[in-house]
């Protein structure tokens, strides 16, 4: 059918439509076709539910053994039709897309194979089936040439064309980002040109899947429970937070830095919100944790300060602090205490009831610590307030001077403006010596100094 609609478009010799794609790294014009909705294949490796196909084991495994099949489709649509990070869920984002296409109809056309499965378009694709108007849709197609390698760089490369199409979901785009990097063995600065963004935020991105594959193997239960990718969909700003903070405390304490992280995982494991999670620091474990739960919970089976060896060198390095291994521990717990509730049924009653209550216990230490860390937050924040205001003026009152500097070259200074703002400068450090003499219970040097800068001991 590809073949024969391609042929009547060459035998028309009208002004066909195209669409421009980036093929093997140049510009591609292919031509548009239209083809019945019911005759396209879903992709069964389409980056836009990578993670979620193995939600479900079985289906998974007779999508693999048998894509084309309907069940495999069906499978197929159902996960392109249903929240990234609950599939148990229909996703409102499709509803928009197919409330979109039923009101204004196919804008961009989508992109299949030769043998009709669908490079780009897969949503579409499932929203003008579910819709009771359109039976067919207007399709690109690829060269005869194609491989699975260009099938999956192609659907990169028009996904993060901005239309009306759903965007990839987190998950799924960090798998992406690795698929380039570990497949198609891609250096990070073409990665990054490819996804329209910079070499630091794909490291950051890098940085974050594997620390998510480390949680994944650190919740694996006797039961061979564990977490999974989808479970930190909703993570995203969080995460990006933890990179940032982490990749600064690292370069000051590296110890200090790993503990940080394992606190705030702990924090976005629970589900606390980004403002929450910003007020887990350093000194979380130290100052606001429950040290009850630190005893219970934070014991490690191995001995804490014992070298570690490492595998093939016949060398070892300094084993984690005692605080970092306190809070491993618990990060540990926590995420396969998670992994059970995940699991659900799966995982027997005994195992349900002894996680449910490990996270209670978590969750409410945590709420009282971060109440706690909170308010000494704004506390500190209200105490530092005043200090950067002068630091602030500060800098301003050196630009007046290089500014003052540039009027004499080009005697511009309008001299008596300038005497009034002294004035006023004047009079606010006089305002600001008085409030900051009553504020201040042992004065120091830059205080003195203020004081009799403005003359006005004999007043205050």
């Amino acid at each position: 059918m590809v073949a024969q609609r391609l042929g009547d478009l060459d035998q028309n010799g009208g002004v066909a439509e195209t669409l421009t794609l980036e093929w093997r790294d140049a510009p591609l014009h292919v031509q548009v076709i239209d083809m019945p909705i019911n005759a396209l294949y879903y992709n069964p490796g389409t980056h836009r539910i990578r993670a979620q196909r193995s939600l479900e084991p079985v289906r998974d495994a007779a999508l693999s053994d048998d894509p084309w099949s309907q069940e495999s489709q069906d499978y197929l649509k159902h996960l392109l039709t249903r929240r990234p990070a609950d599939t148990t869920q229909p996703d409102p984002e499709f509803d928009k897309l197919a409330e979109h296409l039923e009101q204004f109809g196919q804008i961009e056309p989508g992109l299949i194979t030769r043998e009709g499965i669908l490079v780009n378009g897969n949503t579409r694709c499932a929203a003008l089936r579910a819709g009771s108007k359109a039976t067919s849709m207007r399709v690109g197609v690829l060269p005869a040439s194609c491989t699975w390698d260009d099938i999956n760089a192609v659907e990169v490369s028009l996904q993060l064309r901005r239309d009306e199409r759903r965007n990839y979901s987190y998950i799924n785009r960090l798998l992406a980002l690795e698929e380039q990097r570990d497949q198609l063995h891609r250096p990070t600065s073409v990665i990054a040109k490819t996804f329209h963004t910079t070499v630091n935020v794909v490291e950051r991105d890098f940085w974050v899947l594997a620390e998510l594959r480390n949680c994944i193997e650190r919740s694996r239960t006797e039961g061979q429970e564990s977490m999974r990718l989808v479970d930190f969909e909703q993570s995203q700003e969080k995460l990006a937070e933890l990179y940032r903070a982490y990749q600064d405390e690292h370069k000051k304490n590296k110890e200090r830095a790993e503990l940080l992280k394992e606190s705030r995982l702990a924090a976005i494991v629970l589900d606390y919100a980004k403002t929450d999670v910003r007020f887990v620091g350093t000194d979380f474990q130290e100052r606001y944790l429950d040290k009850g739960l630190i005893e219970e919970f934070g014991g490690t089976e191995s001995g804490v300060g014992e070298a570690v060896a490492i595998p093939g060198l016949g060398r070892s390095v300094k084993a984690s602090g005692p605080d970092v291994s306190a809070a491993r521990a618990i990060t540990d717990k926590l995420l396969q205490a998670k992994a059970v509730e995940a699991a659900g049924d799966a995982a027997g009653e005994p195992a349900k009831t002894a996680a449910s209550k490990l996270i209670l216990t978590y969750k409410d230490a945590f709420d009282t610590a971060i109440t706690v860390a909170g308010r000494d937050a704004m506390i500190r924040k209200k105490r530092l307030a005043a200090p950067d205001r002068v630091v602030a003026a500060c800098k301003d009152l050196e630009q007046a001077v290089n500014d003052v500097v540039l009027a004499r070259g080009n005697s511009s200074l309008d001299e008596g403006a300038f005497d009034d703002a002294l004035v006023q400068l004047h009079t606010v450090l006089e305002q600001l010596a008085i409030e900051a003499q009553r504020s201040v219970a042992i004065p120091g040097s830059g205080l003195d100094w203020l004081v009799g800068a403005v003359e006005s001991r004999g007043r205050l």
